[in-house]
């Protein structure tokens, strides 16, 4: 038995030796951060011993339970408890799952918000990270980089076609994690999924020809690698799907709940809530190329507000305005010296703000995950795992990346710096954009994208980050 195991171990029997041993466990389970026993005498343990037991970091008696909160390594403990006491391992229950409902509060919707949005994308960074390590051997094994593989080859196509399906079913993949947020279906979540990236409606996007649903116009949209219409449209289909369990007898209810639900969803999705990021992002990116065509400061400022921006509006799909624009600028005149400055800065701030949680996250776990996603973007060009496992997850991080991308974006149109080159890469090799002008060009442009690294990490670490730790002392403090 290794250190690590034999600590768990000692933790567990410990526990259960204060809890009244085994022969007074009715059941045991556990959530997310804590044990949850059902005790045959509740009157037996000492909150107080108990969380002196080293690797406990709280107690709490709640819905007839006795919960022991353990943290990010309560799988382990569990396990041993389990095996220590010969008890009958059960399925984890959700976590918070007896927590009282919160009211509805206009402070606290910005958190909540998020909250929710973290829930629904934190459980995807295990598919992200597999499909990042394929799509980063396709950049730097393929013809962008080493050359070693050509691009031909059966080897390449299949990292890039399993790199791409990671992202390419993001609706179904969130829609699965987002019904679980909002206490509805997964199945019918991922079938909503399913139905924006059914071959036949996307056949109907690409013909561009108008369509409707129950006579309801249509928007043609594509949502392929989109992640805003999946998730507001599993928050509606929650109370879609309530109503309808509700008011339906129970005998016809397995069969006609779900029909009706998706019924109503159709246009609810199809011509409302999927176009609605897009409808969003004409209006902030036109306001923000706006700028471009003012000149002088308010030029400058629109640079610096893409680099500060052009993340969150990749994230939510509302940057296909912005692309227009940068492709526009170059089969017009041949470079660009608005957007896609901006959005270089960007790219490098999300591996920069990367690099600033890893230096600050204490978990050993969760700094090698960081470190991973510095080597997925920087060398990889997939900002993807960094945005939702550091960014979205930690939220404060977003601070530090936006940062990072504004003085990047600031610096590179102060100096006038043109990009000559559309790369289609997030990676290092997008500095090469600034390739095609004089050596001073070249040198401004590498500089903003160092600049957008550096002051992203400094930032970032100095903001901080909430990890899972903090969560759990905020917790043990409450408990307490």
């Amino acid at each position: 038995m290794n250190n690590k195991n034999k600590k768990y171990r000692e933790t567990a029997e410990a526990i259960l030796k204060n809890v009244g041993g085994s022969e007074n466990v009715a059941s045991v389970t556990h959530c997310m951060t804590r044990l949850r026993f059902n005790l045959k005498d509740m009157s037996v343990p000492d909150d107080g011993t108990v969380k002196k037991v080293n690797g406990v970091l709280g107690t709490m008696r709640a819905g007839g339970q006795y919960q022991v909160v353990i943290g990010q390594t309560v799988n382990e403990v569990y396990s041993e408890i389990v095996e220590a006491g010969n008890l009958t391992q059960s399925e984890p229950v959700d976590e918070n799952l007896d927590a009282p409902k919160e009211k509805f509060s206009w402070k606290n919707l910005g958190s909540t918000i998020l909250n929710k949005v973290a829930g629904s994308l934190t459980p995807l960074i295990p598919m992200l990270m597999a499909a990042s390590i394929f799509k980063m051997l396709a950049a730097v094994l393929g013809p962008n980089m080493l050359n070693v593989i050509a691009a031909s080859s059966d080897l390449y196509k299949t990292f890039v076609f399993v790199g791409d399906a990671g992202f390419y079913f993001f609706p179904i993949v969130i829609g699965y994690t987002s019904a679980k947020q909002f206490k509805t279906s997964p199945i019918l979540g991922m079938f909503l999924g399913a139905i924006m990236l059914d071959p036949n409606l996307v056949k109907i996007v690409d013909a561009g020809k108008s369509f409707s649903i129950y006579g309801i116009p249509m928007h043609l949209t594509d949502y392929s690698s989109t992640i805003v219409p999946i998730l507001l449209s599993v928050w509606v289909m929650s109370y879609v799907e309530r109503f309808f369990e509700r008011k339906i007898p129970a005998s016809i209810r397995t069969i006609f709940a779900p029909t009706l639900t998706v019924a109503v969803m159709l246009p609810v999705v199809l011509c409302v809530l999927g176009p609605l990021g897009g409808y969003i992002g004409d209006y902030i990116c036109n306001g923000i190329l706006a700028f471009g065509k003012m000149g002088g400061i308010a030029t400058v400022l629109g640079v610096a507000l893409i680099g500060a921006l052009w993340e969150l509006l990749v994230i939510t799909g509302m940057h296909l305005v912005m692309l227009s624009a940068m492709m526009l600028l170059f089969s017009q005149g041949g470079h660009d010296n608005f957007v896609t400055l901006g959005a270089v800065a960007a790219s490098m701030a999300v591996s920069g703000m990367s690099l600033g949680a890893a230096l600050r996250i204490k978990d050993k776990e969760q700094k090698s995950l960081a470190l991973g996603y510095l080597v997925a973007g920087l060398i990889g060009g997939v900002t993807e795992p960094a945005l939702y496992g550091v960014a979205i997850r930690y939220k404060k991080p977003f601070i530090g990346m936006m940062i990072g991308g504004f003085c990047g974006g600031l610096y590179a149109s102060i100096t006038h710096s043109t990009a000559y080159v559309l790369v289609p890469v997030a990676n290092f090799l997008s500095l090469t954009a600034y390739v095609g002008g004089s050596t001073a060009n070249i040198l401004n442009g590498v500089i903003s994208g160092v600049i957008a690294f550096i002051v992203a990490a400094i930032a970032t670490y100095v903001i901080g980050v909430k990890t899972d730790e903090d969560i759990s002392l905020s917790e043990r403090s409450v408990n307490v």
